[in-house]
């Protein structure tokens, strides 16, 4: 991997142990890697990999039990909740597999909520930037609309576009193709490519689905809690170039 790139994450021996009734789930069981500006990397396993826990680490939602994590230079395990909350507000936009949509609020009230809880942005500038970021994701026309106005694809769009919002340095996908249908979801990573080559923005995309990986720069498995493998893609594909080989939705 380019080194003259920023680190942006690194996890240094993760573990994470649950305590179920008299046992212990041994969820991460020793797993590292770097990831770097500009990356789009899918991390993939089945269910019961332990993917999710190591999502939700990187994501500060959870600590690990063991081992170092740092997002963008700065040591997450030792620091407490509230500490964690605010860094994971500024430094990382989530994208889940629900939209987590409020639903009888507007686009535009959607994705300037991650702004309310900076007190360095006026209210003038959280509209204004909540709707170029709807307008970025191809939405500058559904400002208005409420959620329950939406397909599925557009209120994917909205997360996205409220993902953006803070500028943060990762942008965190979970499934987040999985509850669309196969032209919806082309249309989503097509989006994320677009943000991943034209923005240098950096992409975590996790997904138990294995085809997703031809279409990021690098593939983290996960099997059993450890890492299977970690390797580049020299051959990426273009969701854009898929996109337009499907057939027509019939109107």
């Amino acid at each position: 991997m380019n080194n003259n790139k920023k680190e942006i994450i690194r996890v240094e021996n993760i573990k994470r142990d649950y305590v179920v009734g008299e046992e212990t789930v041994h969820a991460l069981r020793g797993v590292s890697f770097t990831i770097y500006e500009g990356e789009f990397v899918t991390i993939m396993g089945t269910s019961g990999s332990g993917k999710s826990t190591l999502l939700n680490i990187i994501g500060c939602l959870d600590t690990a039990t063991a081992g170092e994590y740092y997002l963008d230079n700065i040591s997450v395990r030792t620091m407490g909740k509230n500490d964690r909350a605010t860094l994971r507000n500024r430094k990382i936009g989530f994208i889940f597999q629900s939209y987590n949509l409020l639903a009888k609020t507007t686009a535009v009230e959607n994705v300037e909520l991650p702004l309310m809880y900076n007190p360095k942005v006026s209210s003038k500038e959280r509209y204004e930037r909540a709707v170029k970021s709807l307008t970025d994701v191809g939405l500058g026309d559904r400002l208005n609309h409420r959620s329950n106005q939406m397909s599925g694809g557009q209120q994917q769009r909205v997360a996205i576009a409220r993902a953006l919002v803070n500028e943060p340095v990762i942008i965190l996908a979970d499934e987040a193709t999985g509850n669309l249908d196969t032209r919806t979801s082309f249309e989503i990573l097509t989006l994320m490519q677009k943000l991943h080559q034209e923005e240098e923005r950096t992409i975590i995309f996790v997904t138990h689905n294995p085809d997703l990986a031809e279409f990021s720069s690098r593939n983290i498995v996960i099997s059993d809690g450890r890492i299977k493998s970690d390797t580049n893609n020299s051959n990426i594909k273009s969701a854009k170039e898929v996109l337009a080989g499907l057939p027509k939705e019939e109107e």
